[in-house]
């Protein structure tokens, strides 16, 4: 958590006050009384086990929670709250934590981003989240600053068309959590936020890696990837799936007139990644194409 006292500050220091010698006393708070805000955790997987646990042997981690007008709101342990009210207690014990309302956002991004249980699609969401906050701009802006930054890395756009500090600053966060480079977040995950439905839920339960969602990704038919789908829930390995994807992938594409296969690259085409001299042919060719079909 070092690394993080640098980059998040106040917030973490508090945190750790928390957890360590300078710990806010130990308090028993009434169910009642506690509220919950919005978080990137989604799921809460074996709560009746945990509830089970509480019933016998009490709430042993205090949550961390803030006073908020006459109530309290978790910052961390949404999922003993939850389990404590299923085992039938009426009181949990926690600590006040003396947090801004920013402050309690970025301790509470942090704290489940540090969870070992977290699926590859709520991480995504979470360091999404962490970034917006940090760095005060909407979810898809931050999406799209990272991919210009991917695109400048590879020489597809000028320098200058990426923030610098804020291109240092999301270095700084990604070196900070320690779980992946920003690189490897833009190729590896950014992705996972345009599966298909049935994908998302297979890869929140937990049911496939989030590897074997990116190569389901590719097959388009339904019914298909549905049927590619079942087996990898069946345990097909990632190299046998990845086969039996471009199979589908081959035949897929023997069938599509190539005018279709034009206008799926066209449908993805993104202008402002393409370098000056390549945007303005493909402009020039777009603007004749158009002129032909308005015929």
């Amino acid at each position: 958590m070092s690394r993080l006292d640098e980059v998040l500050g106040t917030a973490i220091l508090k945190g750790k006050k928390a957890l360590g010698k300078e710990a806010p006393e130990v308090l028993r708070l009434p169910l009642d009384l506690l509220r919950v805000r919005g978080q990137p955790r989604r799921r809460f997987e074996n709560l009746e086990a945990l509830a089970e646990s509480i019933r016998e042997k009490g709430v042993l981690q205090p949550l961390l929670v803030r006073r908020v007008g006459e109530a309290y709101e978790v910052v961390a342990g949404e999922r003993r709250l939850r389990a404590a009210a299923m085992a039938g207690l009426k009181e949990v014990p926690a600590r006040v934590l003396d947090l801004s309302d920013k402050e309690a956002r970025l301790f509470a991004l942090v704290e489940n981003l540090q969870r070992e249980d977290l699926n590859p699609y709520e991480e995504t969401l979470g360091v999404l989240a962490l970034l917006s906050e940090d760095l005060g701009r909407s979810v898809e802006e931050v999406v799209g600053l990272l991919r210009k930054m991917k695109n400048a890395k590879e020489g597809r756009v000028r320098d200058n068309v990426v923030p610098t500090a804020e291109a240092r600053r999301v270095e700084e966060l990604f070196k900070a959590l320690g779980r992946m480079s920003w690189e490897s977040f833009v190729q590896h995950r950014l992705p996972l936020l345009s599966l298909p439905e049935d994908l998302r839920a297979a890869l929140e339960e937990g049911a496939i890696p989030y590897t074997a969602a990116l190569e389901l990704k590719k097959v388009k038919d339904a019914s298909l990837r549905k049927a590619l789908l079942e087996e990898a829930r069946a345990g097909l390995s990632l190299r046998e799936l990845k086969a039996r994807v471009r199979g589908v992938l081959r035949k897929e594409k023997a069938l599509r007139p190539w005018p279709k296969e034009v206008a799926a690259k066209l449908a993805r085409l993104d202008l402002e990644a393409l370098p000056p001299e390549r945007r303005a042919r493909v402009e020039e060719l777009l603007a004749e194409l158009e002129r032909v079909l308005g015929k």
